[in-house]
């Protein structure tokens, strides 16, 4: 079976158990919903409270990494390899329907379990703090300075194999009931999407310095999603 064409597990912990036919568990699906996503958010239990903490991450095959202060709360519970979920959504749409029971939303989701571990081994760090940039900006590591010592300890990267994984997808828009649809009640669908702005270049660049090619999947006026997903796509093919 192809990488693509496999699926994750499926068990009480990740089975989506109200609208289950909105619930995805292959690798394509569940991959194509992350590496559309920068922002993760990342849920675990400190002493019996729990914790989300939003953060940028990336994947890697069926691995996902994030980063963090070394010194941060969540970096030095997670250490020691403790059950996280992370959690990634995008909001497609606004739906108004003819009652208030239809209103809703289109929407694709992903929630991943899996033991968070710090990543210890010096080299392994390096490349994936390397991925962490070059994952949203192809290629751009290469032609930054080198960074120094301290910014290397005080950055903690962490990884975690997905055990487990449900994407979850609506994409219908408006569903009114039979009955209601000759309503006199106004109903629409309102697509929602981040689009990016034109680039702002930093005043002090000097003229020599142009726009590299590898910052071509972020143009003005295209969907965010769509960027990254060209963005991880260009640096791990």
């Amino acid at each position: 079976m192809s990488h693509e064409t496999s699926t994750y597990p499926i068990d009480p912990i990740n089975r989506v158990k109200r609208l289950h036919e909105r619930a995805a568990y292959d690798h394509a699906t569940v991959h194509a919903i992350l590496d559309a996503a920068a922002l993760a958010h990342i849920s675990y239990v400190i002493d019996g409270q729990p914790y989300c903490t939003p953060t940028l991450f990336w994947r890697e095959g069926t691995r996902l990494y994030w980063h963090g202060s070394s010194a941060s709360r969540m970096v030095r519970h997670q250490a020691g390899g403790v059950p996280v979920c992370v959690t990634v959504s995008h909001l497609d749409s606004l739906v108004l329907a003819r009652c208030g029971f239809n209103h809703s939303v289109d929407y694709r989701s992903v929630m991943a379990f899996g033991h968070a571990e710090l990543v210890t081994d010096i080299e392994e760090k390096q490349r994936a703090l390397t991925m962490m940039v070059d994952r949203f900006y192809p290629q751009r590591t290469a032609t930054l300075r080198p960074t120094t010592a301290q910014e290397f300890k005080a950055t903690a990267v962490m990884v975690m194999d997905i055990e487990r994984a449900s994407g979850k997808v609506r994409s219908k828009g408006l569903a009114d009931d039979p009955e209601d649809q000759d309503l006199p009640i106004y109903a629409e669908r309102i697509p929602v999407m981040t689009v990016l702005g034109e680039p702002e270049p930093c005043p002090r660049l000097s003229s020599e310095v142009v726009r590299p090619e590898s910052l071509q999947p972020y143009q003005a006026g295209r969907r965010l999603d769509l960027a990254l997903a060209e963005a991880h796509q260009q640096s791990y093919r």
